[in-house]
C-alpha cells in the first residue's frame, strides 16, 4: 500500500492538476489514480479540505460531444424545465426546493398581481 504525496495549498509542484484544471485544459483523467493531494488547514479543530490531483503528463483529451450525447442532453435539459403540475416548458430550471413552476408554487401570489 502506497501512501499519496500530500502538498499544502498552492504549493503543488508543476505536472499535477485537479479535475477542474484538466477540463479548463479540454483534458480528463482518463482513468488514472490519484497521483497526490492538497490539503489546506482549517480552524477549531476541524478536518483539512483536500484536494485530489492527477498528472497531466497522462492526461488524455476530453471525449467530444456526438449527437447521440447532444440529444441525451437537450432531453435532460427539457425535463428539469418541464414543470411537472401544468407541464409546460417554464422556460428556467425548476428549483427542487420548489418542486414546481413558480406559477404553480405560489398561485395566490400570481393572482394579485
Amino acid at each position: 500500500m502506497s501512501t499519496l504525496p500530500v502538498f499544502r495549498w498552492h504549493f503543488a509542484p508543476d505536472g499535477y492538476d485537479t479535475r477542474r484544471q484538466l477540463r479548463a485544459r479540454d483534458l480528463r483523467p482518463g482513468g488514472q489514480d490519484v497521483a497526490a493531494q492538497l490539503e489546506r488547514p482549517r480552524r477549531r479543530g476541524r478536518p483539512p479540505l483536500v484536494a485530489y490531483l492527477y498528472r497531466v503528463d497522462l492526461a488524455k483529451p476530453v471525449r467530444p460531444m456526438t449527437p447521440g450525447r447532444w440529444r441525451a442532453h437537450e432531453a435532460m435539459m427539457r425535463a428539469r424545465r418541464t414543470c411537472p403540475d401544468c407541464h409546460r416548458d417554464a422556460g428556467y430550471v425548476i428549483p427542487t426546493s420548489l418542486g414546481s413552476c413558480v406559477t404553480c408554487a405560489y398561485p395566490e401570489e400570481q393572482r394579485a398581481a
